[in-house]
């Protein structure tokens, strides 16, 4: 390597975080939350395994990208001057770390399990009675489904689905000194835990693969097993489609099935497994020896939470339910004359997710509705919206879905959804297949006293009922006829590529998001440059884009105050000294998902203030959502949920200690450290806090706390 190429390298590294590195950081902060003593048990069982599972899909796209690309002997570098080798490299060390502080936790909450009478047990220690149970459910629930497979030259090894378990087992003929090979692949469609005995306050498990192994005797009943070890594959997953596939739905029905055959990144086996059954299966899976990820108790950590069984409410956080939009109450769930009056913001989960059901039910059902556009990008084959959309074409209206089937592991419900949609007489349009269309938008035609009124929707989650108890994300329902005008040019774009021109308010990716972006940041660094006040609060789920983190680092130069809450991966180095020393990155990790998308510029004044520049997107600041995908970002102009934006939900993200982590210049996170006398939780303030937008007349009885600025 030449000393010039050497010095960039190392430039690139001072000045970014590895997007791999950081992924793997947030992991790390959301396996925390499972140690976390001030969350319940339960949620604590749920945080291991959300982090597993987070864990499994980081390795089927972003680690099979860098294999791939070492495969392919690609050498370009990463954003901070990594090659592919140096990236794999570093993540395989650190994912090594982050599964030994894993297997500690797992330790950690088996015990904490224990002491509320949830207990997972091996076979070989249970009574005699508790055997011949366990027995029983062997033959008659796990033994019929198994398939063993010897492995000699008459039977090849069987092939291990990505995700899919398997015993591996060296048999050794009775009486006689044949060795025997076996691999017995465990379906998926039996369950990952057995109840041996239980009460309605007590359980007992056992794993099924100790299940298995424990039995194995009965399957080769002419055998003894000299050695026996679980293991788990993990493949690569991402999907390849041709740019140019004229039948994009066959094109990625086939990718689909190739996703299934993937390479392998990742073998995960029990700690302490027998070195030669290792060797055997690591041959035959031609799998590189860093590769192998060792786990103590449980391959497939992602299904521990199935064992949280005893009904007890104070193992779990509590209950809560999603408010009703009282505006929405006082117009009788009149949704036209809602928002005729007034624009409306309404924030997931904190309030109902059935305001956005409810708005496409009604016009489903109203006679003056003639036409309906929906975007799809997330949701469900029973999705309530999806059955919304075929009432309304039935009802003879002119329904348009634009489904987005490249959503990552979501592509096969989409195909399946799209076909459903159109035998109901709903247009099915699949955008690009360049672009993924992101954007998240409804369009409502109604004839109005001989005019045609349009009313939109436009969020920054998915049209997905499930997810939207979970995360956190907001909804404009508007009727403002610019606004109207920009989501009709949005739609013609992505059904029939006609370019928008001439846009009143919103801003597209790939058209001019970035730019509309860039202008504001510029106005800020004027503003500072003048001697005005000068900031900039953005909150988004990952910041990767090069081009915008030189920007930031442009303002921060300049004496720009910028606080960015970025729930997942930064590649910004805050604090660096001529370079970001006005930044400050905050992650809040906690009972709710944050997802929502929120970009404020001040305007010349401190923040907040109604000057201020908000915008709401569904755009995070990543290359793919900036230059590859189509999304939208739209100004919030509204006085009341212009405030709701910047002086309810970023001030109270900005107030935020008890769940928040704050990203230092050398990549690490430090939970802030707080006293209960001085704790402020955003999710707590609006699981208790109604939303300013969605108050109405009732605001007198229900006003919420108001928040007041101060330094963290």
């Amino acid at each position: 390597m030449t000393a010039i190429k050497k010095q960039h390298k190392e430039e690139l590294k001072s000045k970014y975080i590895n997007r791999e590195l950081s992924w793997l950081k947030f992991n790390d902060r959301v396996l925390l939350e499972a140690q976390n003593a001030e969350n319940p048990l339960y949620e604590r069982v749920k945080f291991l395994s959300i982090a597993g599972s987070n864990l499994d899909e980081f390795f089927m796209v972003r680690v099979a990208g860098l294999f791939s690309q070492i495969k392919q002997e690609v050498d370009s570098l990463s954003s901070d001057g990594l090659n592919p080798e140096e990236q794999m490299n570093e993540v395989v060390s650190e994912t090594k770390k982050l599964l030994k502080k894993q297997n500690k936790i797992y330790k950690e909450l088996l015990s904490q399990l224990k002491k509320t009478n949830i207990i997972l047990v091996k076979p070989e220690s249970l009574s005699k009675f508790e055997k011949k149970k366990i027995f029983k459910i062997f033959y008659e629930e796990i033994y019929p489904l198994l398939t063993p497979s010897a492995i000699d030259p008459a039977h090849p090894f069987p092939f291990i689905i990505n995700q899919g378990r398997a015993l591996a087992m060296k048999l050794k003929k009775k009486n006689k000194k044949r060795i025997l090979n076996s691999i017995i692949v465990i379906p998926k469609a039996l369950p990952r835990f057995f109840e041996v005995s239980g009460t309605k306050n007590s359980k007992k498990y056992v794993i099924i693969d100790d299940l298995i192994s424990f039995f194995a005797s009965e399957i080769f009943p002419d055998h003894e097993v000299e050695f026996k070890m679980i293991f788990r594959v993990i493949r690569d997953s991402d999907v390849e489609i041709q740019e140019e596939a004229e039948d994009l739905v066959r094109s990625f029905e086939l990718a689909l099935k190739k996703r299934r055959t993937g390479d392998i990144v990742r073998l995960e086996i029990l700690k302490n497994s027998n070195k030669e059954l290792v060797k055997f299966i690591t041959n035959k899976l031609n799998i590189n020896a860093d590769y192998i990820y060792y786990i103590e108790g449980l391959v497939g950590i992602q299904d521990i939470d199935q064992i949280c069984k005893v009904k007890n409410q104070k193992l779990k956080f509590k209950s809560f339910n999603p408010r009703d939009v009282e505006r929405l109450k006082e117009n009788n769930y009149d949704f036209f004359e809602t928002i005729k009056k007034k624009d409306l913001i309404v924030h997931h989960p904190f309030e109902t997710f059935d305001a956005v059901i409810e708005l496409l039910n009604q016009a489903a059902n109203d006679k003056k509705v003639i036409a309906i556009k929906q975007t799809l990008y997330r949701t469900t084959l029973d999705s309530p919206i999806v059955k919304a959309l075929i009432v309304a074409a039935e009802n003879g209206k002119a329904v348009t879905a634009l489904i987005e089937i490249k959503a990552r592991f979501d592509e096969e419900a989409n195909i399946q959804l799209a076909r459903s949609l159109e035998k109901s007489g709903v247009q099915i349009v699949y955008g690009f297949a360049k672009y993924k269309t992101h954007a998240k938008s409804s369009l409502i035609l109604r004839r109005e006293q001989g005019k045609i009124q349009t009313y939109v929707h436009l969020g920054t989650g998915n049209y997905h009922p499930v997810n939207a108890k979970i995360y956190t994300d907001l909804s404009l329902f508007s009727s403002d006829k610019k606004l109207a005008s920009d989501v009709e040019k949005f739609f013609n774009y992505v059904t029939g590529y006609a370019k928008p021109r001439n846009l009143n308010k919103i801003s597209i990716s790939p058209i001019n998001l970035r730019k509309t972006l860039n202008e504001q940041i510029d106005k800020e660094i004027l503003n500072s440059k003048k001697g005005k006040k000068a900031e900039i609060w953005a909150k988004m789920n990952s910041l990767v884009d090069p081009d915008i983190i030189d920007k930031f680092y442009e303002a921060s130069n300049v004496g720009v105050k910028i606080n960015l809450f970025v729930r997942g991966v930064c590649c910004l180095r805050p604090g660096l000294k001529n370079n970001s020393e006005n930044i400050v990155v905050k992650s809040i990790i906690g009972r709710f998902l944050e997802h929502s998308r929120i970009y404020c510029f001040a305007n010349g004044k401190s923040l907040p203030n109604r000057d201020a520049k908000v915008f709401i997107s569904s755009a995070d600041l990543m290359p793919r959502n900036l230059n590859r995908r189509v999304e939208l970002l739209v100004p919030i102009e509204n006085k009341t949920v212009h405030e709701q934006v910047l002086d309810q939900i970023m001030l109270a993200n900005y107030l935020d200690n008890k769940q928040s982590w704050i990203l230092d210049e050398s990549g690490n996170y430090k939970k802030i450290q707080y006293s209960k006398s001085d704790s402020f939780s955003a999710h707590d303030y609006f699981m208790k806090n109604p939303s300013l937008s969605g108050i109405g007349k009732a605001k007198l009885k229900m006003k919420p706390k108001k928040l007041n600025l101060k330094k963290v």
